[in-house]
């Protein structure tokens, strides 16, 4: 009830006053000290809900100022909320920074290293490490789990390795998270041995493996092609009651083929299917994207054609993979009978579909076409994005129409879409070589000041310029 109030209080606009008027307020009909850590402690916490951190620091301020001690459970709340707005300093000054009457736990401790983690700070990770140490605090699972984790996904196990040694070395029992992160970590370095001498501690500490635990270790045996392990492995699932499905699979393909592994990828496809696991439309969309980025683009093509022969019906990512690839190869008219044939069984394309027809018409020179897709998907209520307009003003500057090109680009920020690094690279580029200088170190500086980061090949071309600059009449 009270925290319903005070929720309300904080977020009215005619009850919103500031935080020394209600403090006042409630001081005069409350002595106790006690009563009054814990009201403003609430207070504190609904502020942090609301994501009103102004106001919840001038709750902390007051508390200081007045020796009223903020539960610790509220810091590491605190800490948590922070992270998430991409307020980590803030929250490193809150605990670490000598602040009266904040006397964080292991658990804030926990929720400085996760963000610090994910952030890829890891000298301030030390830091609070060394800051737990000092304390005479003792490192939780939950510590070494997130160590763990930053060692595994950073590829160096031998790391992960010492600070799992460590955690047995203190008493401290790992859970089937931990070993399932030292599982998957050996697998990846493709050290199976380790991998299931793990998996055998998990039987003797009585410690249930669960889907995750099963799939990095099916991950790790089609890395090194033991595909007979992994029948195994998979009948030894179903016998505990554990089924790898499409999801987890998926996720794991995903993960190779971002990485470029996209023969790790096809392993495991060939292992779903044989196991009796029907790859969905997502498995099929996964390996083609994956041949894509590798510009292997006939073999892309004929995985997404061969699902339709297995009854797997294409959506609209497989539809535009399609319609890339047909754009990619010149072949607009295909591209636009999949578009049709994509419209008639009723899935309906999306901005990245037409950037890319958008933009194979763009690579051929057909403006007027590309245009006329633009309409379309206008009409449809699909709005262009910062990819639609680089490939229109690029197309544009291929057939040597500039001053269409830099409408384009006029009418993109008046849209309130920001240039992308390839965009500002595209235009400077162009305008360079059309000797239109000025133009071009406008831009060039335009984007630094955005923040983003020209190479040194764009200014070379910049300069260069400088020597092919058009006479302007006066």
């Amino acid at each position: 009830m009270a925290k319903c109030l005070l929720n309300h209080v904080a977020t009215h606009e005619n009850l919103n006053c500031p935080v020394s008027a209600t403090a006042s307020l409630v001081e005069n009909l409350c002595k106790d000290s006690h009563t009054l850590s814990e009201f403003f402690d609430m207070f504190f916490r609904v502020y942090l809900e609301q994501n009103m951190f102004e106001e919840a620091f001038h709750v902390l301020d007051h508390m200081k100022k007045n020796n009223l001690e903020p539960d610790t459970r509220s810091i590491t709340i605190a800490v948590d909320k922070l992270f998430k707005n991409g307020k980590l300093e803030k929250a490193r000054f809150m605990v670490v920074g000598g602040s009266k009457g904040i006397k964080p736990n292991i658990f804030t401790y926990n929720a400085l290293i996760n963000g610090f983690i994910k952030m890829g700070k890891f000298e301030e990770v030390h830091e609070i490490l060394e800051l737990i140490d000092n304390e005479g605090l003792s490192k939780n699972v939950t510590t070494y789990t997130l160590l763990i984790n930053k060692f595994i996904t950073e590829g160096n196990t031998e790391e992960a390795e010492k600070v799992f040694a460590e955690m047995l070395e203190r008493k401290i029992e790992p859970d089937i998270h931990v070993y399932t992160s030292m599982i998957s970590g050996n697998c990846r370095s493709g050290n199976m041995k380790r991998a299931f001498a793990l998996f055998d501690e998990l039987s003797e500490k009585r410690i249930n493996p669960n889907v995750h635990t099963y799939a990095a270790l099916v991950n790790g045996l089609c890395r090194v092609g033991q595909t007979d392990a992994v029948k195994i492995l998979l009948k030894e699932m179903q016998c505990n009651g554990i089924y790898l499905n499409q999801v987890v699979f998926n996720t794991i393909m995903d993960g190779h083929c971002k990485k470029g592994a996209v023969h790790e990828a096809s392993k495991l496809f060939d292992v779903m299917e044989k196991n009796g696991i029907k790859a969905d439309v997502f498995s099929y969309n996964i390996i083609a994207c994956g041949l894509c980025k590798l510009n292997r683009i006939s073999e892309a093509k004929a995985i997404l054609l061969s699902m339709v022969g297995k009854d797997t019906l294409p959506n609209c990512v497989s539809f535009t993979i399609l319609i890339d690839i047909h754009c990619k190869e010149g072949n607009i008219a295909e591209a636009m009978r999949v578009l049709r044939d994509m419209e008639k069984k009723g899935v309906q394309p999306n901005v990245v579909t037409y950037n890319a027809l958008i933009d194979g018409y763009c690579k051929n020179g057909k403006m007027k076409e590309a245009c006329e897709i633009k309409d379309v998907m206008e009409k449809k209520r699909i709005v262009p994005d910062v990819y639609t307009y680089t490939s229109l003003m690029h197309g544009n500057f291929m057939v040597g129409n500039v001053d269409n090109g830099l409408k384009l680009f006029q009418e993109m920020v008046a849209r309130s879409l920001s240039p992308n690094l390839v965009t500002y690279t595209m235009m400077i580029s162009n305008l360079s070589k059309e000797g239109r200088s000025d133009e071009a170190f406008r831009l060039y500086d335009e984007m630094k000041i955005v923040g983003l980061v020209p190479d040194d090949a764009l200014y070379t071309t910049l300069v260069g310029s400088l020597h092919n600059e058009v006479p302007r009449n006066s």
